[in-house]
């Protein structure tokens, strides 16, 4: 148990002394680089699902 104390104590210092935290600037530009992309991979897979339906319903009325 007492190595379980020290791997927690060790985690809380790392946290606070040896991380390099983003500053708020950064913190808010990969924010929006993180939306913008959701938002083009959200529109891309949206274009190709209807893209997909199209098709298939082309072909599946070529075939009835």
């Amino acid at each position: 148990m007492a190595k379980f104390g020290t791997h927690i104590q060790e985690a809380y210092d790392e946290l606070l002394h040896k991380v390099t935290w983003p500053t708020w600037d950064e913190l808010q530009q990969t924010t929006v680089i993180v939306l913008v992309s959701l938002i083009l991979i959200t529109v891309l897979i949206f274009g190709m699902d209807i893209a997909s339906d199209k098709v298939l319903t082309l072909i599946y009325s070529l075939l009835r």
